[in-house]
């Protein structure tokens, strides 16, 4: 049987990136909040959500498919950090440490899709 999506460490580490992105976008400017606040953290938690609805899902390749949707948000999040970055709402550093985590999630993401099609 099955254990629970949450015992998958790439769901554990999207929500560990999605608490990130909502500290980082704590600082951005009021003017950002129906912005780059609000599409960094719904793409954020899209990440980790994906995961879990495609882990609930009847077949492999339903799963694969949220998976995707999932990998495809962490480049969501990689483009509007770059713009944030390009606006100077933050460092470089902060910025690189959110990529590194988005980056290692998404190589899990590949993984678990290339086991999954066999």
């Amino acid at each position: 049987m099955k254990g629970s999506f949450k015992d998958l460490i790439v769901w554990q580490k999207a929500v560990e990136f999605s608490l990130n992105i909502y500290r980082l976008t704590a600082a951005l400017p009021p003017s950002e909040q129906f912005g780059l606040t609000n599409q960094l953290r719904r793409a954020s938690v899209s990440i980790a959500s994906n995961i879990a609805e495609g882990y609930g899902r009847a077949t492999k390749g339903e799963e694969v498919q949220f998976l995707g949707h999932a990998r495809g948000s962490t480049w969501e999040v990689q483009t509007q950090l770059a713009i944030a970055i390009e606006l100077g709402f933050w460092s470089v550093e902060s910025r690189c440490a959110a990529e590194g985590l988005c980056d290692e999630i998404g190589r899990m993401l590949v993984a678990m899709m290339k086991k999954l099609r066999g």
